[in-house]
């Protein structure tokens, strides 16, 4: 049995070049960021920040936007499924979960782990953290309050990387891919889940319109795809369904270590 905590191993994974030496974990997740808010750039970023979202985040919001968006018949427990089929986590796997919310993957990662793992949510918003931190989850787990685009953690530190109803939110998407990739492991598993443009040409004008008040970019059908193909990543897999894609690939081996 392993003697490190999660907070132990959440340590050995930071890059301290990266990391401010000012760091607080007085909240319960290792924060980051300090007391500098986020700054929304539309109106689904400001809900995340506030106290109301959180709160009703998982047991509404989420499941409601997973059939919407993605038409999956079962809503989220479909979505986790898929999730589980990418990663593929055995029980001594580190896995990273950016842009985590109110932690509801991150829970679930931690509970298929065992105790050499380390289940990793990484979330902006304060308030989606102090809910996370609210509901008790099983095996090994820890958040931090960190940025997306420019991950706190040293390179190839995890065996899974995921990022499910979020990469659309960010001002700097593929900026946040590039992070995702370079902390994942040669052999690693990414995957997200995040909106896909399909119909004929006049809907992208009405998508980048929507997009431009809203702050949620709606991706092209190739745009995830040719990004993880950019970075050499292999075996990689798009599922499309409804407004949505979810897409998972692994990082390719280095000779010798298959």
């Amino acid at each position: 049995m392993s003697t490190a905590t999660p907070t132990d191993r959440l340590e050995s994974l930071l890059d301290l070049d990266r990391v401010d030496a000012h760091r607080n974990g007085a909240r319960g997740y290792l924060d980051l960021l300090g007391d500098a808010p986020p700054q929304p750039a539309g109106v689904a970023q400001s809900l995340m920040v506030t106290r109301a979202l959180p709160a009703i985040y998982e047991r509404w919001w989420r499941p409601l936007g997973s059939r919407m968006m993605v038409g999956l018949g079962s809503g989220m427990a479909e979505e986790r499924l898929i999730a589980d089929q990418l990663l593929a986590l055995d029980p001594e796997d580190t896995v990273l979960d950016v842009a985590c919310g109110p932690g509801n993957f991150t829970r679930r990662f931690a509970g298929t782990l065992g105790d050499r793992g380390l289940a990793v949510g990484l979330d902006a918003s304060p308030t989606m953290l102090d809910r996370a931190l609210r509901e008790r989850g099983t095996g090994p787990l820890a958040y931090v309050r960190g940025d997306a685009s420019a991950l706190p953690f040293r390179d190839e530190a995890f065996d899974a990387v995921c990022c499910f109803a979020a990469l659309y939110l960010f001002d700097d998407p593929f900026g946040a891919i590039d992070e995702m990739v370079r902390v994942l492991r040669p052999g690693g598993r990414i995957a997200v889940l995040t909106s896909c443009r399909r119909g004929p040409e006049p809907l992208a004008l009405l998508a980048a319109a929507a997009a431009g008040l809203s702050g949620v970019r709606v991706f092209g059908r190739d745009e995830i795809t040719a990004a993880f193909r950019a970075h050499r990543l292999t075996d990689v897999r798009q599922r499309l369904r409804g407004v949505a894609q979810i897409v998972g690939a692994r990082r390719q081996e280095r000779p010798g270590d298959a």
